[in-house]
């Protein structure tokens, strides 16, 4: 007749596992910690191009860029004053203005430049210049 034995761990065991849990987690925490700050700048950097694809159709309705004071809303609801949107898609070009990954308002510039534009955003600080998750960025 065979008897079960149960074996439970020892202390020492799980101090251990311990041990060893606390020092993957001292080396790999930092890492996962770094990459919400890059998913936000790859968010940022689609969603700039997805606002640059909008104003390219709006471009080809009304053959300009609408102007700096119009701004990204041109997108959304017809603008007015000059340029004149003739050809303003009803209905706009995007459903509704969004936001940054941190929460601020895209910005836009139309120089005048003959189709040179920027969209950018002012990253997770919100003000201009920055490094690493406070950089702009824009479809430069």
């Amino acid at each position: 007749m065979k008897i079960n034995q149960s074996r439970g761990f020892t202390l020492i065991e799980i101090l251990i596992v311990v041990v060893i849990l606390s020092i993957l987690a001292i080396t790999v925490v930092p890492q996962f910690l770094e990459e919400p700050g890059k998913a936000r700048v790859a968010r940022a950097k689609s969603d700039i191009q997805s606002l640059k694809t909008a104003l390219s159709m709006y471009k080809l309705d009304n053959y300009q860029y609408p102007s700096t004071s119009q701004g990204l809303q041109a997108l959304v609801s017809k603008p007015s004053g000059q340029p004149l949107a003739k050809n303003w898609k009803p209905g706009g070009y995007i459903e509704n203005m969004i936001k940054d990954p941190w929460g601020n308002e895209y910005q836009f510039l139309n120089p005048g430049n003959h189709g040179a534009i920027d969209i950018y955003s002012l990253g997770a600080d919100g003000q201009p210049g920055g490094e690493d998750q406070n950089t702009d960025v824009g479809n430069w």
